[in-house]
C-alpha cells in the first residue's frame, strides 16, 4: 500500500526532525505530522474526520508509553485499522517481547545513521503489490 497520510507521535524533538527531514528526501508526495504528546494524540485522533494512513509510534515516551498508546488505538473502533510502526531503541528481539500479541505492521529500531533512516523508511514506504 502507498501511504499519502502518516503521523509521527514521537516526544523527541530531534528524532522527530531527522524522521521528517527523512520522509521529505524520500520524495514520495507524503504528508506527514508529528505530535509530541501522545495524550494529544490520541485525542486529536479520537475528534478528527481525516485520519492517517499510517502511524510510526516511539516506544519511550512520558506519561503514555507507546505500548499504552497503541492499547488505545486498537481498543477504539475507528482507529484500531490504521496500521502502526512501532520505532524505539531497543532490540527488535526485546520489543517483541514487550509488544507481544499487540497488532503492529513494524518494528524499527532508531538507526544510528540519516542514511539507515532514509533505507528502513523507503522499505517501508514503498507501495507493495498485490
Amino acid at each position: 500500500m502507498l501511504y499519502r497520510s502518516i503521523l509521527l507521535i514521537d516526544d523527541d524533538r530531534e528524532d522527530a526532525e531527522l524522521f521528517m527531514e527523512a520522509v521529505d528526501q524520500l520524495n514520495k508526495n507524503i504528508l506527514l505530522r508529528w505530535e509530541s504528546s501522545p495524550q494529544t494524540a490520541l485525542e486529536e485522533l479520537r475528534g478528527s474526520d481525516k485520519l492517517p494512513e499510517l502511524i510510526f509510534l516511539d516506544f519511550n515516551m512520558p506519561r503514555i508509553n507507546g505500548l499504552e498508546l497503541l492499547v488505545s488505538l486498537k481498543n477504539d473502533a475507528r482507529l484500531k485499522d490504521i496500521p502502526v510502526v512501532m520505532i524505539s531503541t531497543p532490540s527488535a528481539d526485546f520489543m517483541k517481547s514487550k509488544i507481544g500479541q499487540h497488532n503492529i505492521l513494524a518494528y524499527i529500531s532508531k538507526p544510528n545513521s540519516f542514511g539507515e533512516l532514509l533505507s528502513q523508511l523507503d522499505s517501508l514506504l514503498q507501495p507493495k503489490p498485490f
